[in-house]
């Protein structure tokens, strides 16, 4: 049976930090918990009716059932069923270039019918999705441990399908790892060159036992980097908040250098640090004039919108995107911010990440719901149209647009990186991984904590 997230303290306490936290991640969770298909792992997408599954969920899923079981939000029985169920679907379902089948070479497609599992409309093979997957995977296989029956079988499904996973069929003619394939047209013409949300899958990608890519496909994916200096601050540039989390949610970055980073004397983790701080500096400016934006309001990052549609913002006829990469300072900026890019950015600022989450539940308590906070919001998109009596602004309606759907992509990272920022438990289980040490050492990281290998990751 589902069991449901619960907790929360009496009325008369005052949360604590730790609470407070600890209430966000078992709200968030109750995705996973509720919206799962039990019986293969598949995650929907999104909340919306009808929504296919998206692999990624299955993949962030994985991992968050082991902090569930850590934090006794599940037993540990429970969470290893909903890994199993998950591993076996995806180490069963057929691969073949058959436009329906689940996947082929080791990846999956990018979504998948939520009760069959096979492919859904036309989407890609997606070889980033599909390294979720197989980490979300690690994780778990890192984190059950035990020696009975069914953790050694989550353990051994989880490593058979990250050998399984052929990465130098996903090479481009440059030695870079392409974005994914179809059957009708083969591959996409785009590949994972830096700087984006890919590092996790390079480090896979070096370490397979079975399909590893060669060591200049790494230097490939360094040879586009940009390091710009904005507001201040020295960076490798990426203008949505997301590509500065996802790898973090799985390797701990922190004192350890690839090449790239020993040149500039920094490392992954401060690069986050340092856009998180940008992220703020420029709502904390506002360029483009949005009603909302502030020291204690930003987060801009791909998320759900109010459009595709157009209104007047101060004077001027403002663009508005439904689903849609924003960033900064470039753009596209439309006023939308996403909370949940905020939490996920804990690790790497919580000096100003706590205040900027107790700003949004003190003044924007709507976009706190059953899990969790809520995609986005946008103070400056107002409806056309008001019943009498009630405020305008610039004769629109004075409400503003807020996001009523939860997405898989967002529910995940807010989950893990709010552990890792609590314990480290993901960090410190793939800091044993032989696998994520293997692929660190062939792309060239030293120091920190990989300057004393491992036993466990020796062997």
């Amino acid at each position: 049976m589902t069991q449901s997230p619960v907790g929360g303290t009496s009325p008369s306490e005052v949360p604590t930090e730790d609470q407070r936290l600890d209430t966000l991640q078992r709200a968030t969770l109750g995705y996973f918990m509720q919206v799962a298909n039990p019986a293969n792992g598949l995650v929907p997408d999104n909340t919306s009716s009808g929504s296919p599954a998206t692999i990624v969920g299955s993949g962030l899923a994985m991992a968050c059932y082991a902090v569930a079981a850590e934090r006794g939000y599940v037993s540990r029985d429970f969470a290893v069923g909903r890994v199993l169920a998950t591993l076996r679907f995806f180490w069963n379902a057929e691969q073949s270039e058959l436009p329906n089948a689940t996947g082929y070479h080791g990846f999956f497609y990018h979504f998948l019918n939520v009760l069959t599992g096979t492919r859904a409309r036309t989407c890609e093979l997606s070889t980033l999705d599909s390294a979720v997957v197989l980490i979300g995977g690690l994780v778990a296989a890192a984190y059950f441990d035990k020696d009975n029956a069914d953790e050694r079988e989550l353990r051994l499904l989880a490593d058979a399908l990250y050998r399984r996973a052929d990465w130098t069929w996903a090479l481009d003619a440059h030695g870079a790892v392409g974005h994914g394939w179809t059957p009708e047209k083969g591959f996409l013409p785009y590949a994972y060159c830096g700087y984006n949300e890919a590092l996790f899958l390079y480090i896979l990608a070096l370490a397979s036992p079975t399909y590893a890519i060669p060591s200049n496909s790494y230097a490939r994916w360094l040879s586009t980097y940009k390091w710009k200096t904005i507001y201040g601050y020295e960076y490798l540039y990426a203008g949505p908040l997301f590509i500065h989390q996802l790898s973090h949610v799985w390797i701990d970055f922190r004192g350890i250098q690839d090449e790239f980073m020993r040149g500039k004397q920094s490392d992954y983790f401060e690069n986050s640090r340092r856009a998180t701080y940008v992220q703020q500096e420029y709502a904390r400016r506002n360029p483009r004039d949005f009603d909302g934006y502030g020291e204690h309001s930003w987060g801009i990052t791909a998320s759900d919108g109010p459009g595709p549609a157009s209104c007047d913002v101060h004077g001027r006829t403002q663009k508005f995107y439904a689903y849609r990469a924003r960033g900064v300072p470039y753009g596209p900026d439309d006023g939308t911010l996403a909370p949940w890019a905020v939490a996920t950015s804990l690790p790497f600022a919580p000096e100003i990440v706590l205040p900027t989450l107790a700003h949004l539940d003190a003044t924007h308590p709507e976009m706190t719901a059953e899990y969790g906070y809520k995609c986005s919001f946008n103070p400056s998109f107002y409806e056309r149209s008001a019943p009498a009596g009630e405020t305008r602004h610039n004769g629109k309606r004075s409400v503003g647009w807020l996001s009523q759907g939860y997405y898989a992509i967002d529910q995940g990272p807010v989950i893990l990186m709010i552990e890792n920022y609590r314990t480290g438990l993901i960090w410190r289980l793939m800091r044993d991984c032989p696998y994520i040490v293997d692929g660190l050492s062939r792309a060239g990281f030293q120091g920190g904590w990989l300057k004393t290998p491992n036993p466990a990751a020796a062997s």
